[in-house]
């Protein structure tokens, strides 16, 4: 076993509840963060019901899942690794701009009444890039904040937070279309962003603060995107926590990924229910309610040490959720299995991105965290192949069903190779 793997498991040890929260910054970073990915929501459900009705579009509505995902693939390391090199702080702000613009140029659209499919697709291009421009420095910006000790927590907390902010969105989103109509809510949800873009002015993080952390030696080839990539893994190939938990964002996101939820008013309506819009926001709303009270409770009773073997078998407990979704017949079962897949979902990916960061080379963080996110977010678009085509072929349960035990048999290989000595 590498130091580096001792050290980050013994940092992964149970801790006292929302450790993290003892920082007042992260206090703060948190909350702003939080509104700021509930606002990336609002802009989604505005956005998307309003092309919804003006175009009717299936082809705009998928490459509007491509733009959000695809950009996680191609450009996730490159922008780790710019979060190396840079302020970390000054690239979430240009993350937040971007954004804020994003929504600005709807609500212009919206209101002038002069929107096209190339204005949305050039706007859905640009808010994919924006998020994945924010995720690798937001994971380094926390790091910086709370340091090793609480990084565990504060991994988990964020995740946590930003599900609740996508809890929160379609509730203030719908709001805000209803009350002021979609481009005067899109205005409103500009101002949202501000907050997380004021405070990070002055706070002292960032890529200076880190400097007297690089250890001699280490590497800092310039970023080059698929090729960086692979040069990356070869850099730590022989940790295996890295390795593993890598792997498996990639093979979870791959196989199945969150390909299920756009699925969700079909499983409603053969779940039997009378009102299958209803069941159907019922079935969202315990995936992402169970994610965060999960992480909650997970903070509250110091639960769950953070090693790699624990976060491969939360994933395997997780695919044995999903597939029973996929069997059940039974409306209320598959409810409480929803819940069940979202607290797990949020404990592994939280508990591996903090293993992640961790285990990184001081140097190398910024990549590994890219490399995670392109590994986590990156191969979603993919799962659309592995659940939803291939559920137009031989129907939505069997392909989510099949996919699912697909990778418990592979994810059961990782475990294997976790748990061998290193």
């Amino acid at each position: 076993m590498a130091v580096g793997e001792t050290a980050g498991a013994a940092k992964g040890a149970a801790q006292p509840k929302f450790a993290a929260l003892k920082h007042r910054d992260f206090r703060v970073y948190l909350l702003t963060t939080s509104a700021a990915m509930m606002a990336d929501n609002v802009e989604h459900v505005i956005s998307y019901w309003v092309m919804f009705e003006k175009f009717r579009s299936p082809a705009l509505a998928g490459f509007a899942v491509l733009s959000h995902w695809l950009p996680f693939l191609f450009f996730s390391v490159y922008f780790g690794a710019m979060a190396d090199r840079f302020d970390s702080r000054r690239i979430i702000q240009v993350a937040m701009l971007m954004f804020m613009a994003v929504s600005f140029a709807w609500a212009v659209l919206f209101y002038t009444d002069t929107i096209e499919v190339w204005h949305a697709a050039v706007l859905l291009v640009i808010h994919g890039m924006a998020g994945v421009l924010w995720a690798p420095a937001s994971q380094i910006l926390i790091h910086d904040i709370v340091g090793r000790d609480e990084l565990v927590s504060a991994v988990r907390l964020n995740a946590t937070g930003r599900q609740f902010g996508v809890f929160l969105g379609p509730a203030v989103g719908g709001a805000l279309m209803l009350a002021l109509g979609p481009a005067a809510g899109l205005v409103v949800n500009v101002l949202i962003y501000l907050p997380l873009v004021w405070w990070l002015w002055k706070v002292p993080y960032g890529r200076k603060a880190r400097v007297a952390e690089k250890t001699a030696g280490a590497p800092t080839a310039r970023a080059g995107g698929f090729t960086d990539a692979v040069n990356t893994l070869r850099a730590v190939s022989g940790n295996r926590t890295l390795i593993s938990m890598i792997a498996l964002a990639g093979l979870t996101s791959l196989f199945v990924g969150n390909a299920f939820l756009a699925q969700m008013p079909e499983y409603a309506h053969d779940l039997g229910t009378e009102k299958a819009d209803f069941s159907y926001a019922v079935l969202l709303g315990a995936n992402a309610g169970g994610a965060f009270i999960g992480g909650m409770i997970l903070e509250a009773m110091g639960l769950l040490r953070a090693t790699r073997q624990t976060a491969i078998v939360l994933a395997i407990l997780w695919c044995l959720s999903i597939a029973g979704f996929a069997a059940t017949e039974s409306y209320p079962v598959a409810v409480m299995l929803m819940f069940v897949a979202g607290f797990l979902n949020l404990s592994y990916t939280s508990m591996a991105q903090a293993l992640v960061q961790l285990e990184a080379p001081v140097a190398l963080r910024g990549r590994l965290i890219g490399l995670f996110q392109m590994s986590n977010n990156g191969l979603r678009a993919f799962s659309g192949v592995t659940v939803g085509l291939l559920g137009s072929l031989i129907g939505i349960h069997w392909s989510l069903a099949l996919s699912a035990l697909v990778l418990l048999a592979i994810t059961a290989v990782l475990l294997a190779f976790a748990l061998r000595p290193g």
